[in-house]
């Protein structure tokens, strides 16, 4: 090998020392889950109770096939909490991922289809937990409900 390429080679393997996979699959975790939580917030006043605002966007702006806007409004709002707070704490991640996935693709394909760079952005996040899986540093791995690699 040469000298050349050993220099290209050295930034990558810093960041394999000082970025573990772990960290890394943390804050993929952390970054996708804060961008669904805080879009759920702000569908809810206090816990779960959802504003007359959802309902009226999920009835003129949020329309989806297949669903009556009340329930889309309650399956969006509690969607937006539950898997979120799951991906924080690393449990059930695929699923969680998955879910987030499937809800990314309804909004890209019914409700903001000019917005793919965003929806595209999650999704890789969300991909990448897929594939990947939640990392070391989480409930997953606790549990042993992920295998170790």
């Amino acid at each position: 090998m040469t000298k050349t390429a050993d220099l290209l080679r050295l930034p990558a393997r810093w960041g394999e020392r000082l970025l573990p996979a772990a960290l890394v699959l943390l804050i993929v975790r952390l970054g996708v889950a804060a961008v669904f939580f805080q879009s759920g917030r702000t569908k809810v006043d206090g816990v779960l109770s959802l504003k007359p605002s959802t309902y009226y966007l999920f009835a003129e702006e949020y329309r989806v096939p297949l669903l009556p806007p009340d329930v889309a409004a309650h399956m969006a709002a509690y969607a937006e909490h539950l898997f979120p707070i799951l991906l924080v704490v690393g449990l059930f991640t695929r699923l969680s991922a998955l879910a987030l996935l499937a809800m990314t693709a309804v909004i890209q394909i019914f409700v903001y289809p000019d917005a793919w760079a965003t929806h595209l952005s999650w999704a890789g996040l969300l991909i990448a937990l897929m594939a990947m899986g939640p990392g070391a540093w989480s409930v997953d791995r606790l549990a042993r409900l992920e295998r170790t690699s």
